[in-house]
């Protein structure tokens, strides 16, 4: 009985080693998963980050490149650091600092790698190498920031910062990974799959010591990262330069396109910032500090900033009026000052002596007529049938509508219509007594200074302008783009141009530009005094130059500096100057723009 028990016993011991005999081989022999998973463990898989395009001003100059930094990568799993306050000093971290980037490294993953500290300069790195051995578990990942060597066009450069939580739910590709960089505001995020290059990855081998001893399996399940393609920008860095020089200590905005290609010469937000606070360590730091900046230098104002046109939108009433046939270039109109505040003088007035003197009482009476046309007996219907018609012309101006553009946060600014107005004052219970205002570019119409530039680019070009841009080319070959090769025509026929651009120009040799005014160039501008309910009145600008064979379109605001023919038309004209001849020969000017005090 015993004996039959033990050899029942021996046999299920016999049974069991057979099982675990067999159950090894094919681990160890015929499965090919837990030889790999084996090697794993001695495996780093090394991501490749892509040299992100650099970007160039219109004539080869650089306006950012890459600056080599270094990510202190840690795989928990692989932990084992002897001095813990050795590792900590070195760093300049606390040991609660150290616990608690280590527990999230563990929470994202126990096997895969994970940032410790972002960043590393090149001394930082070369001091690290040395120590690297004594940190188990630690490596360093080689990729790069963005630099500027040039401080200028921060806005429209825009930055480059670590992907957030949100914009990794939104990326339908599946292309970003959590620590990846992307571009978030700017050049740098409308062309983020043009720069951003394709990343590669390589396998290495370490021992248990963590020293690399070669390629895995000869680098064949190695891919060579894509760097991105380098940008050629539409921008005059002198011209930058220049402008962003002029607005120091200012509030506003320039915004200059070339009228002939509709690319962008020139955008200036001010109060500006250096492009370099917002690149490497301290990157968090140094946005916080210009966020809670009352100043609001992080706002990019020539496209998001929106104001009222005031008298440079009489340019646009003047050729509506014309292409509705509602007043001649001709006819004189007598302006008395009875039905709106005017500062130009009593007399008569046709369409240039208008402009040139900004009459505001003229262009009541012919913005009156194109509301009022008489197609309907009740006046309210046909103030309805007037505005709409009115608004769709200037909404093809691209006034109202947000602009065909390559620059991601740009507005649309605010026209008017029925619609508003009927939620104002209840359906047909307006008239043009209700919204006479917007006769002289006040009320509720709203612009932005890159779209007055655009105005200044479509007078140039007597009656169209290209989608203004600021790429040229997105490739070696300089290659431009088919969508900015077509003009856009505003539906205003050319022979209403010359009398209002006569008018641009006398505005600069006899009326409130003066300032402006340059021996041998002929410049074409308008004024306005932009009526600010917060404080003193900004000063506007816009307009082009030379008047045949336009180079340069411009709009400037200033804010709170008063009359238009003292900041915004002096800093127009010299930076038109500046393009146009390369210096500047009115020294006595640009000390009155640098000095600032237009209020006096």
């Amino acid at each position: 009985m015993n004996e039959g028990r033990r050899y029942i016993v021996q046999g299920l011991i016999f049974i069991v080693a057979l099982i675990f005999l067999i159950k090894l081989f094919f681990i160890q022999v015929l499965d090919s998963n837990y030889r790999l998973a084996a090697e794993n463990n001695i495996v780093q898989k090394i991501v490749e980050y892509p040299y992100r395009g650099l970007i160039y001003d219109r004539h080869g100059k650089l306006l950012v490149y890459n600056n080599p930094i270094y990510d202190l990568m840690v795989v928990p799993k692989e932990v084992a650091v002897s001095d813990t306050t050795d590792f900590c000093n070195f760093f300049s971290i606390t040991k609660e600092e150290f616990e608690s980037k280590i527990a999230a490294a563990r929470r994202y993953s126990y096997i895969k790698p994970s940032k410790f500290i972002g960043q590393l300069s090149n001394l930082e790195f070369a001091k690290l190498q040395d120590k690297l051995i004594k940190y188990k578990g630690f490596y360093v990942l080689a990729r790069t920031v963005r630099s500027y060597p040039q401080n200028t066009l921060a806005n429209a450069l825009g930055y480059v910062g670590e992907i957030n939580r949100r914009q990794l739910r939104r990326d339908t590709t599946g292309y970003y990974r959590q620590g990846d960089f992307i571009g978030i505001s700017g050049i740098e995020r409308e062309y983020e799959d043009v720069l951003r290059g394709k990343r590669g990855v390589s396998y290495k081998m370490v021992n248990v010591r963590g020293v690399e001893k070669g390629a895995f399996k000869d680098g064949s399940y190695d891919t060579l990262s894509i760097p991105g393609v380098d940008l050629t920008s539409t921008i005059d860095s002198e011209l930058q330069q220049y402008a962003e020089y002029l607005f120091e200590g200012k509030t506003g905005s320039v915004a200059a396109i070339e009228p002939s290609t509709g690319e962008i010469l020139a955008l200036v937000s001010g109060p500006s910032y250096d492009p370099n606070l917002l690149s490497g360590r301290e990157f968090s730091e140094n946005f916080n500090n210009l966020q809670s900046d009352t100043l609001k230098p992080l706002f990019d104002r020539p496209l998001m900033a929106m104001y009222p046109p005031g008298s440079m939108f009489k340019t646009v009433q003047s050729l509506v009026a014309l292409q509705e046939g509602v007043v001649t270039p001709e006819e004189q109109i007598y302006s008395d000052g009875r039905l709106i505040g005017d500062l130009a003088p009593n007399g008569y007035y046709d369409v240039k002596r208008a402009i040139r003197l900004s009459s505001n009482n003229y262009f009541y009476k012919v913005f009156r007529r194109v509301i009022n046309q008489n197609q309907d007996d009740n006046t309210y219907l046909d103030a309805r049938i007037g505005l709409e018609k009115w608004k769709s012309y200037i909404n093809n101006f691209g006034l109202g509508v947000r602009l065909p553009t390559d620059l991601p946060t740009v507005k649309s600014g605010y026209v008017p219509g029925i619609e508003y107005y009927d939620r104002m004052y209840g359906t047909n219970r307006w008239k043009f007594s209700n919204i006479y205002s917007l006769s002289i570019g006040q009320g509720e119409v709203l612009v932005t200074p890159l779209q007055m530039a655009n105005l200044g680019a479509t007078l140039a070009n007597r009656g169209y302008y290209y989608a203004p841009h600021i790429i040229k080319s997105i490739d070696d070959e300089g290659t431009k783009r088919d969508v900015y090769k077509e003009p856009i025509w505003v539906g205003i026929d050319s022979v209403h141009y010359p009398i209002v651009i006569d008018g641009m120009e006398e505005v600069i040799q006899f009326g409130s530009g003066r300032r402006a005014f340059i021996k041998d160039i002929a410049i074409c501008g308008k004024t306005s005094t932009v009526e600010n309910s917060q404080g003193a009145d900004h000063s506007g600008f816009m307009g082009f130059a030379p008047k045949e064979n336009p180079q340069i379109a411009i709009a400037v605001y200033v804010e709170n500096s008063g009359w238009g023919g003292r900041a915004a038309a002096s800093i127009a004209s010299l930076l038109m100057e500046h393009y146009i001849r390369g210096e500047i020969t009115r020294p006595w000017l640009e000390d009155f723009v640098l000095k600032g005090d237009f209020l006096y």
